[in-house]
């Protein structure tokens, strides 16, 4: 394509966007003389939101190929003998340049655009139709950059490809915001690395740091990289204890209340208290009395859900396990959560044909203990979409409300978090239905329907007698990222089977 076809072609683009904009001011200024006038504004907005996305990502493919092409030519176009790290320094400053960007991000446009043309077909394609957005694609890249190409076509396909073997169910990767999709593609990243995450996990324990940068207004940022455990039990303590400072005389907010607890407890003094509690924060009281400590501040109870395969907890399989909040952590990390001080843990009895919990039953208006837990395994999160606010912060809501004749069953409660539980009863966002499995999705005011994301559940690892002994086979190298283990290929037999099964493998240990 010459330079001059290239120009025509931009023209057009232009032309295209003077129209879009047209239709923005027109529809803006003056709405369409239909019954309900505003509403066809808001509605005309959305399309063309919705187009303008799709666009950007199809320029996003376009611009991610012409920059592996333009690499792969300057590279034949070199010198003979000019070394291959100057080649990647002109490639980058001239990329640089002419984006009007530094070399380190042009640097990483050309590796993520090399990657993708080469090595993740499925993830330009969605690009390029305008399914995926550029965040999405760049999320792809760094989950496979260091898997073996046949690791990285699993996990893309595991996302992409909808005749995938156990494909990803619920909201697709496109439709969920890219910081979700990468949180889902880290998850089934760890579960199924060709390495075995005990090693992983032994190997980033080397690396535990604390770090400090500074930023603008007179504040920094500390940071702490700590194995996965102590940094959510962490997490979990001053939210804890937060919660248990909010009240009628507290102003600050949750997110607040965390900072000055880290940073009162760090420098050994005091609980960050400005006034709710009588302290001065300097020493005593106006009485004279001593500083109000820790200790005397009744704490909630934080839960902290671990999931462990039963197999994996009793170590015939090195399974990893799933800590609420964060995603896969090592079954000997689990192991020793239930062993030392886990005192909320708890047991989930999973299908060992599919991976999801059983269910639980309870026929009362408020929901149980039980039925609070179950939600959690079967949400993960609040389910709205885009939310990460996890299930240690959600509220139990009936979908159908129970003055309708709603039931309080798992099929008709879902998990918001208090700022979604409240949108859905002070605007008209309405929820979905849902099953035992899948959580509700959601309707916005224009009437359009966005699915929530669903958990991942995958069948635990048997150990061999058992796979005999309950009709489950194995077949060895049907998983291309774990090629020695193979994948569950289910047979289905009855569910009474299963359980007496294990049973009886239980009972012999």
């Amino acid at each position: 394509m010459g330079s001059g076809t290239a120009a025509r072609a931009f023209e057009a683009i232009e032309a295209a966007l003077s129209v879009l904009r047209g239709e923005v001011a027109r529809a803006a200024n003056g709405p369409l003389a239909q019954s309900d006038p505003l509403a066809a504004v808001a509605d005309e907005c959305l399309d063309i939101l919705a187009g303008v996305a799709r666009t950007e990502a199809r320029v996003a493919a376009l611009k991610a190929a012409a920059a592996a092409a333009f690499a792969e030519s300057a590279r034949c176009m070199a010198p003979p003998d000019m070394p291959v790290q100057a080649q990647e320094m002109a490639v980058a400053a001239e990329v640089g340049c002419i984006l009007a960007i530094g070399d380190r991000a042009a640097g990483a446009l050309l590796a993520q655009s090399y990657a993708l043309t080469t090595s993740l077909p499925r993830t330009l394609e969605a690009l390029t139709e305008g399914t995926m957005s550029w965040q999405h694609a760049r999320v792809m890249v760094d989950e496979t950059a260091t898997l073996s190409s046949k690791a990285a076509t699993a996990l893309e396909a595991h996302f992409l490809d909808p005749d995938a073997p156990n494909a990803a169910r619920g909201c697709p990767a496109g439709e969920m915001p890219a910081y979700r999709f990468r949180h889902k593609a880290r998850v089934w990243r760890e579960r199924h690395h060709p390495e075995s995450i005990e090693k992983r996990h032994a190997k980033g324990i080397e690396d535990r740091c604390l770090e400090f940068s500074p930023e603008q207004d007179g504040m920094a940022r500390l940071s702490a990289r700590l194995p996965a455990d102590q940094a959510m039990a962490i997490w979990n303590r001053y939210t804890a204890i937060a919660r248990g400072l909010q009240g009628r005389n507290e102003e600050r907010t949750l997110t607040q209340l965390r900072a000055d607890l880290f940073a009162a407890t760090a420098l050994r003094g005091g609980t960050g208290c400005t006034g709710c509690c009588g302290w001065n924060g300097v020493g005593v009281d106006e009485a004279g009395n001593p500083p109000k400590g820790l200790a005397d501040v009744q704490v909630p109870r934080a839960e902290v859900l671990v999931t462990v395969p039963v197999f994996s907890l009793l170590g015939a399989t090195d399974e990893p396990a799933m800590l609420d909040g964060y995603g896969p952590i090592p079954a000997s990390m689990a192991r020793d959560l239930v062993a030392n001080g886990a005192a909320s843990f708890y047991r989930v009895l999973v299908d060992p044909r599919d991976g999801a919990p059983l269910e639980i039953g309870r026929t009362s208006y408020r929901p149980g203990k039980a039925m609070r837990r179950w939600l959690r395994l079967r949400d993960g999160k609040c389910p709205f979409p885009g939310c990460n606010n996890n299930s240690l912060d959600n509220e139990a809501d009936h979908l159908l409300a129970w003055h309708q004749g709603g039931t309080t069953g798992i099929s008709n409660l879902g998990q918001p978090c208090p700022k979604h539980h409240r949108l859905r009863h002070v605007s008209r966002w309405r929820p979905t239905a849902a099953s035992k499995n899948e959580p509700p999705g959601w309707v916005s005011p224009s009437g359009r329907k966005y699915r929530s994301e669903h958990q991942d559940w995958e069948p635990p690892e048997l150990p061999p007698p058992l796979q005999a002994r309950a009709g489950i086979l194995t077949q060895p190298g049907r998983d291309a990222m774990m090629p020695n283990k193979g994948t569950v290929d289910y047979f289905r037999p009855p569910r009474s089977h299963v359980e007496e099964c294990l049973a009886e493998y239980l009972a012999a240990r």
